[in-house]
């Protein structure tokens, strides 16, 4: 079976200034433990470090809520890594956004469903004005509308947006 990181193997990208990585897999879709981490962990830290190597020097990647290296959930911990990861590639910026439960039409993007994020959304909207702007679920456009928005608002250094941060009004 290739390692998804085969297909960027010799990679090289156009010259750029900034770079967007907004990839990743869930465990069951990944199928194991270790097809997750060569997407999530892997092919993201290739990519970041292929536009590293082409001259990019800020960065905005989609991670996690809850991304610790040092967490005992395989999931966050994998995403924990892959950040400490493109933190040492020596970008002037760096910028992680961090949302909660993603909203989105995932079958148009020929996803399977998922029940469980399904009712998690409803209840989220039932419940809206009593949960903390950090945990209320997130349409992906305003994560990549916040995410861009960091990145060329001009911070240097390592800077972590949070789901609340990244909600409209």
């Amino acid at each position: 079976m290739a390692h998804v990181t085969d297909s960027l193997s010799g990679f090289v990208p156009p010259a750029v200034n900034d770079v967007f990585i907004a990839l990743g897999t869930t465990i069951k879709t990944a199928g194991s433990q270790q097809a997750f981490r060569a997407v999530d962990f892997d092919a993201v830290v290739a990519l970041a470090q292929s536009a590293r190597a082409a001259g990019a020097t800020r960065i905005g990647i989609v991670s996690a809520m809850g991304a610790d290296a040092r967490s005992t959930v395989f999931y966050n911990r994998v995403k924990g890594e892959m950040e400490e990861a493109v933190v040492q590639m020596g970008y002037e910026a760096v910028i992680f956004a961090r949302p909660s439960l993603l909203k989105g039409d995932r079958e148009a993007l020929a996803q399977s469903t998922r029940p469980g994020e399904k009712a998690a959304l409803v209840a989220m909207t039932l419940f809206k004005p009593l949960i903390p702007a950090n945990y209320r679920a997130i349409a992906a456009a305003d994560v990549a509308n916040a995410l861009v928005s960091a990145v060329d608002s001009g911070p240097t250094g390592n800077h972590v947006l949070l789901s609340g941060a990244m909600q409209p009004g």
